[in-house]
């Protein structure tokens, strides 16, 4: 496999196998800007313990795409989270410059990626602070499932080589890379509103009855929008639900 060619705000450590790029990042992270500045992205081959949101195992065989961005912005963790979103629409755009035509692909609410209605990448966003004071850092992970998915899931997955597509692990890092660095730029410049707006547009289920699966209850309502800190809007029978926190599903077709 070649190296990838990334711009030089990165700064790239490559690993066979870790446990998690999240938790390495984390680690290195922790160890002060000297040692892993922004810009520092954590890349294995393959994860032992890797985890999703709400700490769920995330499969990580080789020949998929894990990896974890440390970022250092000067930003309160509120508005950090907002970085989510900013990830969405760079994988968004790195899987269509990488990707084949004729296939569709969505983003879907909170941190999730759709090819032809079916998951094939995540994101985790993790801090070490909460509330209103600006992190020390904040760790961005991505998996992408490029030659194998997972069969056991809730909600149903893909890979690129089950569509078809030829695009690697490599293509899919470099073509993320050159686009989180201009959405974020887009971010810093512009605040989240033209996040938020572009994200809508490339979002699966607006104005469509969904189900979001909360903790301790399952809420069913129309997506009606996104509000300016990037909780979803869920207008139900009893009214508007504003939700920070839950698993999206979409109505059968």
């Amino acid at each position: 496999m070649r190296e990838p060619s990334l711009p030089s705000v990165y700064r790239l450590v490559t690993l066979d196998t870790v446990d998690s790029t999240n938790t390495e990042a984390k680690r290195l992270a922790a160890e002060g800007e000297e040692k892993a500045p922004d810009g520092t992205l954590v890349w294995a081959k393959e994860q032992t313990d890797g985890h999703g949101r709400r700490g769920r195992k995330w499969h990580s065989p080789p020949g998929n795409l894990y990896c974890s961005l440390i970022l250092r912005p000067d930003v309160a963790a509120a508005k950090a989270a907002e970085l989510s979103f900013v990830a969405g629409l760079a994988i968004f755009d790195a899987l269509g410059s990488v990707g084949e035509p004729g296939h569709q692909v969505h983003l879907k609410w909170p941190n999730d990626v759709l090819l032809n209605d079916r998951k094939v990448a995540g994101l985790l966003l993790e801090t070490e602070t909460g509330g209103d004071e600006i992190p020390d850092w904040v760790v961005l992970g991505l998996g992408v499932n490029v030659g194998v998915f997972p069969g056991d899931t809730d909600f149903p997955a893909t890979s690129f080589r089950a569509e078809q597509w030829p695009a690697t692990e490599v293509d899919c890092l470099e073509s993320f890379c050159r686009h989180f660095m201009l959405w974020s730029g887009k971010w810093l410049e512009e605040g989240f509103e033209p996040i938020r707006k572009n994200w809508l547009q490339r979002c699966h289920g607006q104005g469509e009855e969904i189900e979001v699966r909360l903790d301790n209850e399952t809420v069913k309502g129309v997506f009606t929008d996104l509000d300016e800190n990037g909780a979803l809007l869920l207008k139900t029978a009893d009214g508007e639900r504003r939700i920070t926190a839950g698993d999206v599903f979409f109505a059968e077709a």
